[in-house]
């Protein structure tokens, strides 16, 4: 068996923990393991062109499976030492939905501390709330928590009491749309360990704890959506995922100038911005002409423009959930954090500010990331994809699934990594020595960031394959 090392040579027994980002415009997989320090190792990344996905919903599952198996493939080739068979995925598309439940128990032994196993209940009990046909509960994330007349408690665990309860905040979506979020992972070779909401995931990567105790809007601007997560008083208080993102924005630039999609795409991300005002009036990009006809010039004012109406729209929905649910300019003290490829136009800062009323500010998902990584994993666009190995090693820490005990180790591969500036190389005898000496730690406490996305989903998968995908 490989044994993985960290920079001061102990041997690392933590898993590798995959996530896969099934994204509209790209499909990204990305291996990773923490260090002793706990930031996360990238021990293999890679990415493929998206086919087959519309505004975060599977559609076709043929091109899907194919996307998935070349950014497994892209994978493999930057670190042939890895073993993919279990996936952390994550869900979108403006099929989500979220409702507020509250829920109570009466305990049996009041004299006794309250333990692990009644929280539980009390969350598994969530899973049959109502919802409507068609729909099914991806996640119950618990809010705050009540003893008898206790209130706002973050963790019951240790309390006395005779009734214990839960404000509760349920994430659903389309059964036939999971179904095929499964079925295209699954043919791909690959099982998937649990479903995470994206905006979720995006949060947990370029959040802090000053970020969760000041309260946030996360806004993951994807190619076909834009997620929204709103964190309070360290309590997830809305999730909602807006049907517009930079494919929208592309769209838009190739029938509002009369250009290809791929020229539009083009002139985005090199020209685009997200103010008109800041555009110069006098830039002009010229287009070739096809098949021989005559170039074409496009204004820069114009493009901007264009631009600006498509995001202006998706910052007024922002706005719209923000007042749905009370929490006003004066609330949120953290502001807005953008993330997601949409993210990088130019401008966009300013122009959400001006929009929301909000601080803002762009989301990197280098907040946990280990140094020496590549650039390009710090690039917001892969904020999902960090967010989701950190949403299964939040899983692994508190003992939410159930991992093996052996793990193949694997090393941080040269073409993943910057070039280091001195490296020591321990002796097998250090290593055997070492080994010998590592005994298992305490399972940590959760931390306050993690503890949002805590959700006890035992089983939660088997409720994904009905009896039709014995068929395919």
């Amino acid at each position: 068996m490989k044994t993985s090392r960290d920079d001061n040579g102990a041997a690392n027994s933590n898993p590798v923990i995959v996530g896969l980002d099934i994204g509209t415009t790209k499909i990204a997989a990305i291996a990773g393991r923490k260090n002793e320090y706990g930031k996360l190792e990238i021990l293999g990344f890679g990415r493929a062109n998206s086919n087959g996905v519309q505004h975060g919903m599977v559609l076709n599952i043929d091109q899907t499976i194919k996307a998935i198996e070349m950014a497994l493939k892209n994978c493999y080739d930057s670190n042939p030492n890895l073993t993919i068979e279990e996936v952390y995925v994550g869900i979108a598309g403006h099929h989500i939905k979220s409702l507020q439940t509250r829920g109570d128990i009466v305990r049996q032994a009041t004299e006794e501390e309250i333990r692990q196993e009644e929280v539980d209940r009390l969350i598994a009990d969530q899973y049959r709330t109502y919802i409507p046909a068609g729909d099914q509960i991806i996640d119950v994330i618990p809010q705050e928590f009540t003893v008898d007349n206790f209130q706002n408690i973050p963790n019951p665990i240790g309390y006395s009491g005779v009734k214990v309860g839960a404000n509760f905040h349920i994430i659903t979506g389309d059964k036939n749309a999971i179904r095929n979020i499964n079925r295209s992972v699954e043919k791909a070779g690959l099982n998937t360990k649990d479903l995470v909401l994206q905006p979720l995931a995006s949060a947990a990567a370029v959040m802090c704890d000053q970020d969760l105790e000041a309260g946030v809007a996360i806004v993951d601007i994807g190619g076909g959506t834009t997620d929204l997560a709103v964190f309070y008083e360290g309590i997830l208080k809305h999730t909602a995922v807006i049907p517009f993102g930079g494919e929208n924005i592309t769209n838009d630039i190739k029938n509002g100038l009369g250009v290809l999609k791929t020229q539009a795409e083009q002139m985005k991300v090199q020209f685009g911005s997200a103010l008109s005002d800041e555009a110069k009036s006098n830039a002009f990009i010229t287009i070739p002409g096809l098949r021989g006809m005559q170039p074409k010039e496009i204004s820069v004012k114009n493009l901007a423009a264009i631009i600006q109406a498509r995001m202006s729209e998706i910052m007024d929905f922002v706005t719209y959930h923000l007042k749905q649910v009370g929490l006003d300019t004066r609330l949120l003290n953290g502001g807005v954090i953008l993330t997601g490829g949409g993210s990088q136009l130019k401008h966009l800062i300013q122009l959400t500010e001006y929009v929301t009323g909000l601080n803002a500010r762009i989301g990197y998902p280098n907040e946990h990331l280990a140094g020496g990584h590549i650039d390009e994993l710090a690039k917001p666009m892969y904020s999902t994809c960090i967010g989701l190995i950190l949403k299964g090693y939040n899983d692994y820490e508190n003992k939410n699934k159930q991992f093996e005990e052996s793990f193949r180790r694997v090393q941080v591969p040269a073409s993943l990594q910057q070039p280091p500036v001195d490296e020591v190389i321990a002796t097998e005898e250090e290593v055997i020595a070492e080994e010998q000496a590592v005994h298992v730690k305490n399972v940590k406490q959760r931390k306050s960031l993690k503890g949002f996305m805590d959700s006890f989903k035992i089983g939660l998968i088997d409720l994904f394959k009905e009896e039709e995908d014995a068929k395919f």
